[in-house]
């Protein structure tokens, strides 16, 4: 009778333990398959052109849940309502190509391109970690404030390398070693902006 007994007590004993890891093991399940599909829903707010991605109408009241959550996903932190300020976060080229202080690069502003406002522009540095470079210059961004030197026909380069580029110290944005992201912010953006009409422009590697 002892040894009927015991098998008893050890299945008694295994079997919840087993419900409860296959409860916990399908919960866990459920939501990683939860978050992937909310993130691919979310980011279908995404507008992305030439490597930069921004989402029209972050911040405005009555927005429904999955727009929220997609600009706290994209632009984590306080977000304006677009007439205040718009964003756009970059962290790869022109090319899709992931940027790093491995390479230099060009911002290229056609003349009368810079970001249109009422206010001002900033295009400031980060590492991959979403952190201030730390350089020589301490400088962390560069803006229509900054003293940007303009090209004779009037455009405006932006030098984004880890080493100083010979001739263009007042446009350059120092780049760490390794990867990094951009952020543009424009503060009462203009009319073309904020009806979704300008394009920022690519990232060009130029190395």
């Amino acid at each position: 009778m002892t040894n009927t007994k015991r098998p008893r007590r050890l299945l008694a004993t295994l079997g919840p333990r087993n419900v409860f890891t296959d409860t916990v093991q399908g919960l866990l399940i459920g939501f990683a398959l939860a978050l992937i599909t909310f993130h691919l829903i979310a980011h279908a707010y995404v507008t992305r052109v030439n490597g930069w991605t921004t989402i029209l109408g972050c911040g405005e009241p009555g927005n429904g849940t999955l727009l929220r959550a997609a600009c706290a996903i994209e632009f984590p932190g306080p977000i304006n309502v677009p007439e205040e300020a718009m964003y756009w976060l970059t962290r790869v080229d022109g090319a899709n190509q992931n940027l790093s202080g491995q390479h230099n690069y060009v911002m290229h502003f056609p003349a009368g391109q810079l970001p249109p406002n009422n206010a001002f522009w900033s295009l400031t540095m980060g590492t991959a970690r979403n952190r201030f470079v730390p350089n020589p210059i301490n400088r962390y961004s560069v803006s229509n404030r900054s003293g940007l030197v303009a090209n004779a026909d009037g455009s405006v380069d932006i030098y984004i390398q880890n080493a100083a580029p010979a001739g263009h110290q007042s446009n350059w944005l120092p780049a760490p070693s390794g990867r990094f992201l951009l952020w543009l912010r424009v503060y009462l953006p203009g009319t073309t902006i904020l009806n979704g009409k300008y394009n920022v422009p690519p990232v060009v590697e130029t190395q």
